[in-house]
């Protein structure tokens, strides 16, 4: 089985011609010119990425300190645990993200993977400040630490954490693979039960400064789900073998494994108890967002029937727009973050 080198940083042999280029096995300087990038789509997605800078402690939270205490116990109990869920993502997220780049051997697409890496910083930058504004220190590290107390919590973290850990002691191809799919479904699939509870609150005019702060999560999301289907769409180019009968089945196995997994997490901490969302929604929601991941990587279809946006998950998409804010909403610094374009997610 073939296994993927480390590239060398230094490295005055590599090849200088962008035809040469290869998202894995290439021979790369590590000289990142951006006037000479093999892949057209990186140059879009690296300046959208850098418009979408925002600052988390600029987004007004005044209203959540007062809307937190009154959340029905149903609402408070999701809150806290879809933030926990998140804050664990985003962390080991950033734990491997760098693991990856080591092995990427197209020097503009590390360009992405880094600025991805930040990204995922400051994601756990804006929960802890959600977290220190809304609640006392005590509160805060039992929340915190719900992602690995909490026996359905760690469950589900323990399939992407196992993905992720398995390619830090093999580097077989096939490995490099299967933690690019985990990445696909974390970005595309994992988090999108706690970004419709965040939504929902906010359609009932509740927690509007955790639900911006979302938002902004959310489109940073969208970027980084374009990444990984992009890398996988260029392997399937690059690498054709790497997509046998057996692997695209692998795919199918992982993602409806992910959507399954989301599905009884959803089912879990939001049940049929919080007002606007019901066990079913969440059901045909994930089911049509794993069809979409899995159609978008052009391997076909994953579930029959679930090819359309439920409509009674419309909403969704307008409260996801990060510059959809009415001014009278939050403070004014808030809106200042519209000079970046909402990423739609149609992947």
């Amino acid at each position: 089985m073939e296994e993927l080198q480390r590239k060398p940083l230094f490295n005055p042999s590599g090849d200088t011609q962008v035809r040469d280029r290869r998202i894995i096995g290439g021979n790369t300087t590590n000289l990142n010119d951006f006037n000479n990038m093999k892949y057209p789509w990186v140059s879009d997605w690296y300046r959208q990425a850098m418009n979408n800078f925002w600052i988390p402690e600029e987004i007004n939270m005044n209203a959540d300190v007062k809307d937190y205490p009154n959340l029905s116990p149903a609402e408070r109990t999701a809150y806290d645990k879809i933030l926990s869920f998140l804050i664990f993502l985003d962390s080991i997220q950033t734990a491997n993200l760098p693991s990856l780049g080591e092995y990427v051997t197209a020097n503009e697409v590390n360009l992405c993977l880094t600025i991805q890496s930040f990204q995922e910083c400051v994601h756990s930058q804006s929960y802890s400040y959600m977290l220190d504004t809304i609640c006392n220190p005590t509160e805060r590290n039992d929340i915190l630490y719900q992602w690995k107390n909490d026996e359905h919590l760690l469950r589900r973290n323990t399939f992407i954490g196992n993905l992720y850990n398995e390619f830090q002691t093999s580097k077989e191809v096939t490995t490099f693979l299967r933690v690019l799919i985990a990445n696909y479904i974390l970005e595309g699939v994992y988090f999108y039960s706690g970004f419709m509870f965040f939504y929902n609150l906010g359609r009932n005019g509740k927690m509007p400064g955790s639900v911006q702060e979302i938002r902004y999560i959310n489109r940073d999301e969208n970027t980084h789900l374009w990444l990984f289907r992009n890398i996988l769409l260029e392997l399937q180019k690059e690498r054709p073998e790497l997509f046998s009968v057996a692997n695209v089945q692998m795919i199918r196995e992982m993602i409806d494994e992910g959507v399954q997994q989301e599905i009884a997490w959803g089912h879990y901490v939001i049940g049929d108890d919080v007002p606007g969302l019901t066990k079913e929604m969440v059901t045909d929601y994930i089911r049509y967002l794993g069809n979409l991941r899995f159609s978008s990587l052009g391997l076909g279809t994953l579930y029959e029937g679930c090819e359309q946006e439920p409509a009674s998950m419309a909403w969704v998409s307008q409260y996801s727009n990060a510059n959809m804010v009415k001014t009278d909403f939050f403070e004014a610094k808030s809106t200042a973050y519209a000079k970046s374009t909402a990423l739609v997610d149609d992947l």
